[in-house]
């Protein structure tokens, strides 16, 4: 099991930049895909990103896609996500997963990520 801890998240402006983080910790991080996934209020968790154990392929949820960046630093055992021209409906609680098996390229389905963060609020303003 691994343990999941983000941060970087608050109260932003429409258009603004913020920058999570996603220290893990209880195995080895550098053999598991990471993913990004968001909750807000009465809707379903929505997938947002997910990046390969190496780093070299990333995904993107189609509400993200060229504003998102999702990065791993495996030495440091931290996943990245990088938002920027952030709009209203980008506010939710954002959760870093970690996939449920090693050396699989991840998918955007949340049944396929066995470890979660607490999550971290992500409120942006009009």
């Amino acid at each position: 099991q691994v343990q999941l801890v983000e941060s970087g998240g608050g109260l932003v402006q429409a258009g603004g930049s913020l920058r999570l983080s996603c220290v893990a910790s209880g195995r080895t991080f550098g053999y598991y895909a990471m993913g990004w996934f968001r909750q807000a209020p009465d809707k379903e968790r929505e997938f947002v990103a997910a990046i390969s154990w190496s780093g070299g392929s990333s995904y993107y949820g189609d509400s993200v896609k060229g504003r998102f960046t999702i990065s791993r630093d495996n030495a440091k055992n931290t996943v990245f996500l990088e938002m920027s021209s952030l709009k209203p409906e980008d506010t939710a609680v954002y959760y870093c997963a970690a996939h449920l098996n090693a050396y699989v390229a991840p998918s955007g389905l949340p049944a396929d990520f066995g470890s979660w963060g607490q999550g971290t609020q992500v409120t942006v303003s009009s």
